[in-house]
């Protein structure tokens, strides 16, 4: 479903006070990294499917405004895979435009290592960066091989944290026992938002104990979370937390975990991008308030 488009509140604002003198824009939220404690905006974005548009330059055109929305309400965090078709391509050709610097994040998804040192050098020059600051191991694919690359690289400076990603919900046990068994990964990626809660139940935990930056993909539940509420408005206590729409309530229900570092929602529209990164303003439900959103989705 099309998502309701609204005007930005932080940019209304000062039109609204009649002049912007004075006026200082509201701090987006920012996460410490428990390894490093660097901070990472809270909300990213994704690119699978999304920027998957090969050559066609009015599509690329309009990711790259997708893109400049992103950085001009804060956003750093972009993530992709060599599994998303021309993604990375088209991240490349954004970026050369923009000429903004992002949290660059994306995946080895091959196997073996040799085949996994040239692919990661495929996708270097494709995003047209010096330095990955994030490389993941998509979908645990063969992550033992990867793994002693990814420490060695880390050693030599080529990227800056190592992390281990899987998707859909699914095998979480599995991933749950590879952070037990191996102490090297600084992030880990996985599927949590509020329909599909199972993460609170042992990897929001455990990643929090291992002091591991977390990164939530499918936090729309692939846009099924959309058709759930279609037609239905927003609670009005939702503005007891900022909220002013649908997009907001789900991401704001996951940003106030405390162990989620950054949820990476993905768009092909500048208006639902300007609603994505709202939710990284204002305040968050506390868990009184998660227990009501739940109750609240639970009912439709």
């Amino acid at each position: 479903m099309k998502r309701r488009t609204f005007i930005n509140g932080i940019a209304l604002l000062p039109m609204l006070l009649g002049s912007t003198a004075g006026w200082a824009a509201p701090e987006p939220i920012r996460r410490r990294l428990p390894k490093s404690g660097e901070a990472l905006p809270a909300i990213g974005v994704g690119s699978w499917l999304t920027f998957d548009v090969g050559d066609d330059e009015w599509l690329r055109a309009e990711r790259c405004e997708v893109l400049q929305s992103f950085f001009q309400h804060g956003g750093r965090f972009i993530d992709s895979s060599p599994m998303y078709g021309s993604s990375e391509a088209v991240i490349g050709h954004c970026l050369e435009q923009l000429k903004d610097k992002p949290f660059a994040a994306t995946k080895v998804w091959t196997y073996g290592r040799g085949l996994g040192i040239d692919q990661m050098e495929h996708s270097r020059r494709l995003w047209g960066v010096g330095q990955f600051d994030l490389m993941q191991i998509h979908n645990m694919l063969d992550w033992r091989s990867h793994l002693e690359t990814l420490k060695q690289m880390k050693a030599q400076g080529k990227i800056r944290y190592i992390g281990i990603t899987t998707s859909h919900g699914r095998r979480h046990r599995e991933l749950d026992q590879v952070l037990a068994e191996e102490e090297a990964f600084d992030f880990v990626q996985f599927t949590y938002n509020i329909e599909d809660r199972e993460a609170e139940q042992r990897l929001l935990p455990q990643a929090a104990e291992r002091k591991l930056g977390v990164i939530i993909n499918r936090p729309f539940q692939g846009g099924n979370l959309f058709n759930r509420v279609q037609g239905k408005p927003l609670p009005e206590w939702a503005s007891e937390f900022d909220c002013e729409n649908w997009a907001q309530f789900f991401l704001k229900f996951i940003l106030s975990q405390p162990a989620v570092s950054c949820a990476i929602p993905a768009t092909t529209r500048v208006a639902h991008m300007q609603q994505n990164m709202g939710a990284m303003y204002g305040r968050l439900p506390d868990t009184e308030m998660r227990r009501r959103m739940v109750r609240a989705f639970d009912r439709l």
